[in-house]
């Protein structure tokens, strides 16, 4: 990856509706050879997608926690069944791994805290392999999907 391809990808993260002429002027190329780049970015995996920001309060999303949960076992069966249980839950729009205790971090967002709390009790408390759950409500986002800079 070369400056060049830095450049591409800090000009797609800004508006990932650039057209590949506006994309090409911005970076200094020709259109074949932006797309070309474009498409190697995109072949190895540095470009993993394209996607339009929402804001949640917008759509009626006014509610925002984060769930710490600790584990009962570390073994790969265990992991990989929690894992594909709360990749199953939509609300939960960032889910980590973590070092140490807590196990995970779940960022979920709901319309309301009455719908926190059914999920909560329906869904997050009956995840396999939980030892603990921890929650606490977001007061403020004061930073929400800061593009990455190298």
């Amino acid at each position: 990856m070369d400056t060049i391809d830095r450049k591409i990808l800090a000009e797609l993260q800004v508006d990932g509706r650039l057209t590949l002429s506006e994309l090409a002027d911005r970076v200094g190329l020709s259109v074949s050879p932006c797309h070309r780049r474009v498409k190697e970015l995109e072949k190895s995996k540095a470009i993993v997608g394209y996607r339009t920001e929402i804001s949640p309060e917008k759509v009626g999303l006014n509610f925002s926690a984060l769930v710490f949960i600790t584990i009962k076992e570390g073994d790969k069966a265990s992991l990989s069944k929690l894992e594909q249980a709360v990749d199953a839950i939509p609300q939960i729009t960032n889910a980590q791994r973590l070092f140490g205790t807590p196990d995970y971090l779940l960022h979920v967002v709901t319309k309301d805290l009455a719908a926190f709390q059914q999920l909560y009790d329906d869904k997050l408390s009956a995840l396999p392999g939980v030892q603990r759950l921890t929650s606490t409500i977001v007061m403020k986002d004061i930073v929400r999907a800061r593009n990455l800079h190298f």
